[in-house]
């Protein structure tokens, strides 16, 4: 597969159109969101491209990024949203408007399944079998091919799997109980930054 991968320095080019219908990912330093940075946002409008952008981690400014986040006639599909709107509210200071998650979608649709993860939904429906050794990398500093290829496979893949997901909901009967669990989202990531980070449902 050819893929059109673009490394933007700071902020997306101005005037890049990039559709109504995107897919997003995150990649940190680590996971603790008072200790580990926001690094890159990479953007997939689907059509096996990823612009990726190296954010500047002593100002944030990425004024043309956020732009496109906060439209809300843009919809934009991540795999654990959870995480990745977390870190873009403690650093790019935004909540991100029109959002889906392919996780949670999978965790309401493939009830015949407890393998929810990116890799085991882009081979139950791509058929394509990836690489995450490169997970755990360090995205802080200067980019390696491996990694730049990393990066835009985990965004390619997410519209073919969100419509996929998308279908079986509305055949079980279950996308409007989605829409209601994906509606609790922003609330899910106030309630981290809180650090109220079990489930505070559980007895």
């Amino acid at each position: 597969m050819n893929l059109d991968i673009k490394l933007h320095k700071g902020d997306l080019p101005d005037h890049l159109t990039l559709g109504d219908n995107i897919s997003v990912d995150c990649e940190f330093m680590g996971l603790n969101v008072e200790r580990d940075k926001l690094c890159l946002v990479q953007i997939s409008t689907g059509k096996n491209d990823a612009h990726i952008i190296k954010l500047n981690r002593e100002n944030y400014h990425a004024p043309n990024l956020k732009k496109i986040l906060l439209n809300k006639k843009i919809n934009k599909i991540f795999h654990y949203a959870r995480a990745d709107l977390l870190f873009i509210k403690k650093y790019l200071k935004i909540n991100v408007e029109n959002i889906n998650c392919t996780k949670i979608m999978s965790k309401i649709a493939r009830s015949y399944s407890d393998k929810h993860g990116l890799k085991d939904l882009i081979k139950e429906f791509t058929g394509n079998d990836i690489n995450k050794s490169l997970q755990s990398s360090d995205f802080g500093g200067d980019l390696t091919e491996k990694q730049l290829n990393y990066c835009a496979k985990d965004v390619i893949y997410l519209h073919k799997i969100f419509d996929e997901l998308k279908k079986i909901l509305v055949r079980e009967k279950r996308y409007d109980l989605y829409a209601e669990a994906i509606g609790f989202v922003q609330v899910r990531v106030n309630l981290d930054l809180a650090s109220f980070t079990s489930d505070i449902w559980s007895h």
